[in-house]
């Protein structure tokens, strides 16, 4: 139980970031419903006209966003269970420059969770925790080790399941997302942090990933959908002036409804996600 709420709480962060878009198999290429600019000379430093063109604003909002390579985040999802609230929270460091790796805290309460940040870093191949106190019996050594491949198999997907997830997730995915869903529009102007950004607003249903993931992302996602009750997703982001993603709201109803909101600030500062020294790690059993 305790190996599958890890594995559980890497792949909260992991879509806390990405959305469920997070594995992309056309290059970022996102195709949508609404007008194109075309012929324009518009481009991702250009401004859009959000309420005339809001799939045209997002994809240069998409571009600029996937384009700074590293950004910090401060974000929580909290998810309604028969044995009540179970509250995700991450904030750190993201670098996207080849895949995405992360330098975290991961805080999980509620569900027998103990409540206490933890910290991570996701590199290319394994993610390394420094479970201290919060794990009973743990060794000398600070740092225990999972291997990505162990970890998805334990949510019951193939072994590459978050190296391909990890390749192509950055917070310009869920603007990707919802340039799919064919249903974007803008709302207005809003405060975000103290900066003026424009919300944007659609709904996302299974029948839109196709094509846009990998088979086994769009099993797993399918699969957790389905356990919830869940047939659609309304997801909402918030963009400023620089045409960069501030922030993300994603809401899950059905019988498990969840929660997401994640900020973004910071692009292209350096993010250190090198991992701790061998000296100070642990490989953890069967990983």
């Amino acid at each position: 139980m305790r190996s599958t709420r890890i594995a559980a709480a890497v792949a909260g962060a992991v879509m806390l970031v990405g959305s469920l878009s997070a594995c992309n198999d056309d290059g970022g290429k996102a195709s949508g419903g609404g007008s194109s600019s075309g012929g324009s000379s518009d481009t991702a430093g250009g401004k859009q006209d959000p309420a005339q063109n809001p799939v045209d604003a997002l994809k240069a909002a998409q571009e600029a966003t996937s384009g700074k390579k590293t950004a910090k985040i401060d974000g929580s999802t909290t998810t309604t269970t028969t044995n009540g609230q179970v509250k995700q929270s991450t904030k750190g460091g993201l670098d996207w420059t080849q895949g995405m790796q992360m330098n975290v805290e991961n805080t999980m309460t509620g569900g027998g969770s103990p409540g206490k940040p933890i910290k991570a870093i996701y590199t290319k191949d394994a993610v390394y925790m420094n479970m201290g106190a919060a794990m009973p019996g743990a060794s000398s050594k600070p740092w225990m080790k999972y291997s990505y491949a162990t970890l998805s198999k334990q949510l019951g997907g193939s072994g590459t399941l978050f190296q391909d997830v990890l390749q192509n997730a950055n917070p310009s995915q869920p603007i990707e997302l919802l340039i799919a869903s064919g249903t974007a529009k803008a709302v207005g102007k809003e405060a975000v942090n103290g900066v003026q950004a424009t919300h944007y607003t659609g709904t996302v249903t299974m029948d839109q990933l196709s094509g846009k993931v990998s088979k086994s992302v769009r099993d797993l996602v399918q699969k957790q959908l389905a356990k919830g009750g869940a047939k659609s997703e309304q997801l909402d982001v918030w963009i400023d002036a620089d045409n960069l993603l501030v922030k993300k709201v994603e809401k899950l109803g059905g019988k498990q409804p969840s929660s997401s909101t994640a900020l973004f600030s910071d692009y292209g500062t350096k993010v250190d996600v090198a991992p701790p020294p061998a000296s100070q790690t642990t490989t953890a059993p069967g990983a």
